[in-house]
């Protein structure tokens, strides 16, 4: 087993923490061999952002990723850019309310993070919401690993609303399931 993932978004959405927390859930609460690159933009906050993680059941002889297995993309620029280094039959999942032109990828999960966050109170949490629909698509992480990494990478009063967001990210993608 080797899943090639690639989160894309713009700088200030959570990226590169996202990817973080899935490495962590993958290789500290599954067991399993897990390595993650970072890129932003020199503007950092609004430029391009992106991050790549890889799990495996062995060891990774590169750490970078040649095509994606899995693409969470945050914004439509990040879309544009990434669309076309995927596998075939890539999970795509999308915030459809931050990539407005997905045509190239007719069969992306429609995934509405930042609304979701601004409902739960707090937009910085749209990249919680994106992994626990990561997490229930694809089975990647268990919901037991990627809870736990979660719950151990954000401040103690901040815990309760990256668990409520972890789980709607889950629910929201309930009926989207293969």
């Amino acid at each position: 087993m080797k899943q090639e993932i690639r989160i894309c978004g713009f700088g200030g959405q959570g990226v590169i923490t996202a990817a973080v927390i899935l490495g962590k859930a993958a290789a500290v609460y599954d067991g399993l061999i897990a390595c993650q690159v970072q890129s932003y933009g020199p503007e950092a906050r609004g430029g391009a952002a992106r991050a790549e993680v890889i799990i495996a059941n062995e060891a990774i002889g590169y750490p970078g990723i040649h095509a994606a297995d899995i693409l969470v993309a945050m914004s439509q620029e990040a879309f544009n850019r990434y669309i076309n280094d995927i596998r075939p039959g890539a999970t795509i999942i999308i915030d459809p309310d931050m990539v407005i032109n997905y045509e190239a990828a007719p069969y992306a999960h429609l995934v509405p993070s930042t609304r979701i966050a601004e409902e739960l109170g707090n937009v910085v949490v749209a990249n919680i919401v994106m992994l626990g629909a990561v997490t229930a698509l694809t089975g990647v992480v268990s919901r037991e690993a990627m809870l736990a990494s979660t719950l151990a990478s954000v401040p103690s009063k901040f815990k309760a609303l990256n668990q409520q967001a972890l789980e709607a990210g889950m629910t929201v993608v309930a009926g989207q399931l293969p």
